[in-house]
């Protein structure tokens, strides 16, 4: 006896049922889904109907619910189990999708009883084939944050993934003048290919992003890539010092179990003199919204060319009202296309002569995240006040820009 399930008002429930549909052991056990604990809705419905008057002895297959679907879950972890044979994870969740049909009659059903203790056949459909591929895989089912969901569309015995991204987080030293950090796509084709960028999408042949990519992509068998920046440098500035933050994210990767410090060092090995990563690690989309978010000091080593020799009494003084100091920044001509039009306060921490010879010069500026340093020397025709050119009377052009810190991590 099977407590709840032999009270008179369930037992009266399950009568109305047996007496209109013929319904096999699960199918019945399942509109009482609720009662009982440890119990399967097959052992749910032999329990009711061992008190039913005249109990129908219905298979599956004869089922005027599921007809025949229930029985067919072995043959949905066989195409399951063949699907993700290539994949690696540690943890998956079952979906489905169920023939509309057999969801009316459900419902047909609980609206004739008016029971309020039944599951859906999917909820059951998804448990069953959970449990026997845990032991079948020697994966355990996550209901939060599975490494691979899977559903299977039992109408057309179609298995369709949904995995994962899997992130990887490091730094990355760019020693090129002549790679952005990201993919360009042409501007007059966008991407399809075109004369103007000899068919290949893009305007510039490679990117820091696809250069560290192309390693990852290799190893994971990812189907793309997401590349997260903690902001950008210019193409034609460097990134040197301790490297500047990012996370790559694989899309749909078929292999997770990455070594990491290998991947690292193939990267290096492929990419001298363009690009180095280090400190990879694996990550999460957390760290992607953090790095995004994050306003780290950044330090950097500005060349600039004066029209005329400069007049170093002139430059320590526009370095000492420099230090310390906040700046307007009305947005750049050059990212007008792309940013809003708005002035932005910036704090400059720290401006340091490094070196000055006749209309040369070279200074170590220390500022707050997000600083043009191009238009805190030129001005950008005044958008940029106070700057370097204004201060010294002569106007001025950067010729080189290295990011030599990013603080913060």
């Amino acid at each position: 006896m099977i407590k709840g399930l032999t009270d008179k008002k369930i037992i009266s429930m399950a009568e109305k049922i047996n007496s209109k549909y013929n319904l096999c052991d699960a199918c019945l056990g399942r509109f009482f889904a609720k009662i009982g604990k440890n119990l399967s809705n097959t052992d749910r419905g032999k329990t009711l109907k061992n008190n039913l008057a005249e109990p129908k002895k219905n298979s599956s297959k004869d089922c005027w619910v599921c007809t025949g679907l229930l029985d067919e879950i072995p043959h949905f972890v066989k195409l399951i189990v063949e699907t993700l044979k290539d994949y690696e994870y540690e943890t998956f969740l079952i979906g489905s999708k169920i023939d509309e049909e057999i969801l009316e009659k459900e419902q047909e059903i609980i609206n004739y009883s008016e029971t309020d203790f039944s599951e859906s056949i999917k909820s059951e459909i998804n448990r069953e084939i959970g449990k026997i591929l845990e032991k079948k895989l020697g994966k355990e089912v996550d209901f939060d944050k599975p490494d691979i969901m899977v559903v299977i569309d039992t109408p057309y015995d179609v298995v369709d993934l949904q995995i994962v991204s899997l992130f990887i987080y490091g730094r990355y030293k760019k020693f090129s003048r002549e790679i952005p950090q990201t993919k360009w796509f042409c501007k007059i084709c966008r991407g399809k290919g075109c004369k103007k960028c000899e068919y290949t999408g893009k305007m510039y042949s490679s990117s820091v992003e696809e250069l560290i990519a192309e390693k990852i992509l290799e190893k994971t068998k990812g189907a793309g890539e997401s590349f997260h920046g903690c902001g950008r440098e210019d193409i034609d500035a460097l990134m040197l010092g301790n490297g500047r933050p990012f996370v790559i994210e694989v899309e749909n990767p078929k292999f997770r179990n990455l070594d990491l410090r290998d991947l690292q060092k193939e990267i290096n090995s492929s990419n001298r003199n363009l690009i180095e990563v280090s400190n990879l690690r694996f990550s999460d989309r957390k760290e992607v919204i953090r790095i995004k978010n994050a306003a780290f000091k950044k330090t950097y080593r500005v060349t600039f060319e004066s029209s005329k020799p400069i007049n170093n009494e002139k430059l320590k003084k526009a370095i000492y009202s420099l230090q310390d100091d906040v700046i307007n920044q009305f947005t750049p001509s050059r990212v007008a296309h792309r940013r809003a039009n708005l002035i932005r306060k910036k704090q400059i921490y720290s401006c340091k002569l490094e070196h000055v010879e006749g209309s040369i010069a070279t200074l170590i500026i220390e500022t707050e995240s997000g600083t043009y340093i191009k238009e805190l020397v030129s001005g950008d025709d005044g958008k940029t006040k106070p700057n370097i050119s204004e201060i010294i009377g002569t106007p001025c052009k950067v010729t080189e820009l290295d990011v030599i810190k990013i603080k913060g991590e």
